[in-house]
């Protein structure tokens, strides 16, 4: 049900995370009228307007197929762990006259939404709360606000103190979502800020490309990856976003589930030092892991296969281009 962004009630707090009714004008209209409707009562017994009243039951049976509407958010916001505490979750919209605010708001469920984000950032980047070989930090609240303002997305602390953390997300780039694709980019960019609120930055001396590419890499294995991004070896391993994030898939796929994992759990125990950090994380300096990268994708696109036998998860994972396209170079 989409929610006529100018019917918004602010005034119940309830109606952030449930759509409003546009007919509550209507009820105290039919309040009055509520004990002659009793009136029909005695004409139930009449079979024939029994059988009218069946009809409209099978009527609304019919409407149980939009259920299946609902599958693409539900995809999303499916992720649930009992191993770990959610902190707690709130939801704070500025406008409610903004187009962004009906909008957001028919694309997810906002309290399911955010608990899949926590859900995913944990279950990737960490093992379990007992488990003695990851720490999940002491996040104790995240408070995700929607206001109009320039930019996408960004994380920070609350005044109260650094535990307690605030996603600020652009309403103006929530309007601007195509509607075919406003459930898995809000979810994706929710993902990517609730890492910020759950990952370690080795005491604030890590390079920003570096807590900008755990962030994407944690939306790409989320299966929340956008149609635009792709690998890329070109300039520094640490250019951030989607070009670190699949450095790190790289990573994580020569070296073993759980690498980036490892690589988070390093960035709490000491200041990052970087021929320290990867050294003694993977044996090796990283401008030989970079280089290593670019020779293997270097190998991985020489090779033109038939765009039938391309998979989905191919693509998503920018490990090959489809066979269309990379004729085109060779031509």
């Amino acid at each position: 049900m989409v929610l006529p962004p100018d019917t918004t009630p602010a005034p119940k707090p309830s109606s952030i995370f449930l759509p409003a009714m546009s007919s509550a004008g209507h009820t105290s209209a039919q309040a009055p009228p509520a004990p002659p409707a009793a009136t029909p009562l005695p004409s139930l017994p009449k079979s024939p307007a029994q059988q009218q009243a069946n009809p409209a039951i099978p009527a609304a049976s019919p409407a149980a197929p939009a259920a299946p509407a609902a599958p693409p958010a539900a995809d999303h916001t499916r992720p649930s762990d009992p191993r770990f505490d959610l902190p707690k979750l709130r939801l704070e919209i500025r406008d409610l006259n903004h187009p962004a605010a009906a909008q957001f708001l028919s694309a997810v469920n906002a309290s399911a939404a955010l608990a899949a984000a926590v859900y995913s950032v944990l279950n990737l980047l960490y093992e379990s709360p007992s488990c003695p070989s990851t720490h999940v930090p002491p996040t104790r609240s995240v408070t995700l606000i929607l206001r109009d303002m320039g930019g996408v997305a960004y994380t920070t602390g609350s005044d109260l103190d650094d535990d307690h953390k605030e996603i600020h997300f652009s309403m103006s780039y929530i309007a601007g979502i195509p509607a075919e694709r406003r459930t898995s980019e809000i979810m994706g960019v929710l993902t990517h800020e609730m890492v910020h609120c759950f990952q370690w930055n080795a005491r604030g001396t890590c390079p920003g490309g570096f807590i900008e590419g755990i962030a994407d890499w944690v939306r790409l294995n989320s299966q929340l990856s956008p149609p635009h991004w792709k690998r890329d070896a070109s300039g520094n391993w640490d250019g951030g976003y989607q070009h670190t994030a699949y450095f790190l898939d790289y990573l994580e796929g020569r070296f073993g589930a759980g690498t980036v994992r490892m690589l988070n759990e390093k960035l709490r125990t000491q200041r990052y030092k970087e021929k320290e950090f990867w050294t003694e994380t993977l044996g090796r300096p990283i401008e030989q892991l970079w280089k290593d990268y670019a020779e293997k994708m270097k190998d991985d696109e020489a090779v033109i296969v038939n765009k039938d036998d391309i998979s989905d998860d191919d693509i998503r994972l920018g490990r090959i281009r489809a066979a269309d396209e990379a004729t085109q170079e060779v031509v």
